[in-house]
């Protein structure tokens, strides 16, 4: 592993989080959304990471480290349930869906995907600083 490796992974780390902030933006702003029927009620979403690690035998097989973002998965969490007959959106009982979008969990989301995000720039900053400083040694 060189040090340049360092970039690639706080990168990808960084593009990372940006999925996550993306779709916690998402299910925040579909929190308060209501549908007639559970099909068409919004779901809260979720995104999958995996590591990837560099091969040891390198060549073809070496496919880099860092983080990648296998999808986006919905919540099997179920939907509630209103009884709202005067709401537009209302089915032939009355009844309208809400979203499973716990809020409490998705500021939490935020700020710790906006955190890493934050310290994956701080990860590329102090390698940029010491890639330099090692440079000006050759001065």
């Amino acid at each position: 592993m060189s040090l340049f490796d360092v970039f690639d992974i706080a990168g990808s780390a960084m593009s990372s989080e940006s999925v996550r902030l993306n779709v916690t933006a998402s299910n925040l702003a579909n929190a308060q959304s209501v549908g007639p029927d559970e099909a068409s009620t919004y779901r809260a979403r979720h995104p999958v990471f995996s590591a990837v690690m560099q091969s040891l035998r390198g060549g073809i097989d070496n496919v880099g480290a860092g983080v990648k973002v296998d999808g986006v998965v919905e919540s099997k969490a179920p939907l509630e349930q209103r009884y709202e007959p005067q709401h537009p959106m209302a089915n032939d009982e009355g009844y309208v869906y809400v979203p499973n979008v716990n809020l409490i969990d998705e500021m939490s989301n935020m700020i710790s995907a906006s955190r890493s995000y934050q310290s994956n720039v701080e990860v590329l900053n102090t390698s940029k600083q010491l890639l330099l400083a090692t440079l000006r040694l050759g001065q």
